[in-house]
């Protein structure tokens, strides 16, 4: 209706007066039509970014039978400014675990916690530090979730603080590393990846821990008890925050790999 307005006084008025509104209205249309195109242009920005950030969510999901398991879990992980004081760690890795569900895999508040994503696949490794005191479990547990079933258990992680209670620590992996020297731990729900990263620590000279701590705490300054003082907090955080970011570095060239 406003386009036809101008039509009218045009017929109205004529002439020169006629002639002026008329080229008002072509500007009007002109700039109507450029700003729309601009719209457009921005919703076919947002969908391609959307589509790209849906592709990668996808190409996460079967990432760990198509990538290397050095590239996921190499065999030595740096960690500059990992440690307690910002001191910089460095991880080797002394155990793998062959890719296999989640039976097994976590204690059972644990896995009913995680059951709502569902269990595709579960990748663990095991690494040591340069002075071979500590020991770490790192996992990657890709599940079967969509990406509002991830963000609704990342938020449930958040606001009952699940990844805190000391009855819902990952379990370790390899030979002499047992349940009861679990010292500290760290769970991420990721929202852009159907992946969970955790990391469990201890000693590796097989004491037992009577009061694990989960590795936020552990890291706080001030904190005194003994995994806050040995830095497993530390070494849990620092270890799993390397290999999501391992993780993150193969997901972007797969996925194109995988649209191609």
């Amino acid at each position: 209706m406003s386009f036809a307005e101008p039509e009218r006084a045009a017929r109205r008025f004529g002439g020169r007066g006629g002639a002026r509104v008329a080229a008002v209205a072509a500007c009007l249309v002109l700039g109507f039509g450029l700003v729309g195109g601009a719209v457009t242009g921005s919703w076919l920005v947002g969908d391609s970014q959307a589509a790209g950030s849906r592709d990668s969510f996808v190409a996460a999901r079967s990432i760990w039978h198509s990538v290397p398991v050095d590239q996921l879990f190499p065999t030595t992980v740096a960690g500059q400014g990992a440690g307690p004081g910002g001191a910089d760690r460095t991880w080797t890795r002394i155990a793998v675990a062959p890719d296999s569900g989640c039976k097994g895999a976590f204690d059972p508040l644990l896995r009913k916690a995680l059951a709502p994503v569902g269990c595709q696949r579960l990748l663990r490794a095991t690494y040591t530090d340069a002075t071979q005191t500590y020991v770490t479990t790192v996992g990657l547990l890709f599940t079967k979730a969509d990406a509002s079933a991830m963000a609704s258990l990342a938020k449930r992680f958040t606001e009952e603080k699940l990844d805190s209670r000391t009855d819902l620590m990952p379990r370790p992996y390899g030979p002499g590393f047992e349940n009861d020297m679990r010292a500290s731990w760290t769970v991420s729900v990721l929202t852009d990846a159907p992946v969970i990263v955790y990391a469990v620590s201890g000693w590796r000279d097989g004491r037992g821990v009577d009061q694990p701590q989960p590795a936020e705490e552990a890291m706080e300054t001030g904190a005194t008890t003994a995994p806050a003082q040995a830095g497993l907090g530390h070494e849990a955080q620092g270890l799993a925050d390397r290999i999501e970011r391992a993780l993150r570095k193969q997901v972007g060239p797969y996925a194109k790999e995988q649209a191609a």
